[in-house]
């Protein structure tokens, strides 16, 4: 493990348990494939729930799988702060149309996008391969694998999730169940702070 892997894993761990670097709380997001869940936590309890949908093409990082990586990832980037519900984008650019949930025939990007950045060797490319968190119009698939790829959530979900973090945020993608994960997470954070005490 790098140095920069083991400080990512640490600061995640802290924010799983609600320790910040300046002793505030930051907050972090876990997703669960096989529950297709996400979880904000916050203080180290999970403050908001939602479904989403990750790939149809399974789990990997490999260019061009269209799959779901695993693993730690950080959020590089947030694209649409301003933008109206059913916004889509194109290449990261609002076109001007804006799309109804469940519209027929379409399937692209809308109202928001959480980019990531992968933070381990089993999702370096994700970055590069342009897998975000975002907004999907087909709102009926939410709940089960649907993706090429990204992490999709309903429009008003990934509102708010878009308006609880920031650029910086931990993200950890889990081929296990949200609360298993989640309590799993907590408590490798809490046996590394005693270890470091």
């Amino acid at each position: 493990m790098t140095l920069r892997n083991l400080l990512s894993s640490l600061s995640f761990t802290l924010a799983l348990v609600g320790l910040a670097e300046n002793g505030g709380a930051t907050p972090a997001v876990v997703v669960s494939v096989p529950d297709q869940k996400l979880a904000l936590i916050d203080n180290g309890v999970p403050i908001a729930q939602f479904p989403v949908s990750t790939s149809k093409f399974g789990l990997g990082d490999r260019p061009g799988s269209y799959a779901t990586p695993l693993g730690l990832l950080e959020i590089a980037a947030k694209i649409g702060a301003d933008a109206p519900v059913g916004a889509v984008f194109k290449q990261r650019r609002m076109t001007g149309e804006i799309l109804r949930p469940n519209a027929n025939g379409r399937d692209p990007i809308v109202t928001r996008i959480i980019w990531l950045r992968g933070l381990e060797k089993q999702n370096a490319r994700a970055f590069g391969r342009n897998i975000y968190i975002h907004g999907t119009p087909v709102e009926h698939l939410i709940g089960r694998p649907a993706s090429y790829g990204c992490i999709r959530m309903r429009s008003r979900d990934v509102m708010n999730l878009f308006a609880s973090i920031s650029v910086g945020t931990r993200i950890a993608v889990f081929n296990t169940h949200l609360h298993d994960a989640i309590a799993e997470a907590a408590s490798s954070a809490t046996n590394l702070l005693a270890a470091t005490r």
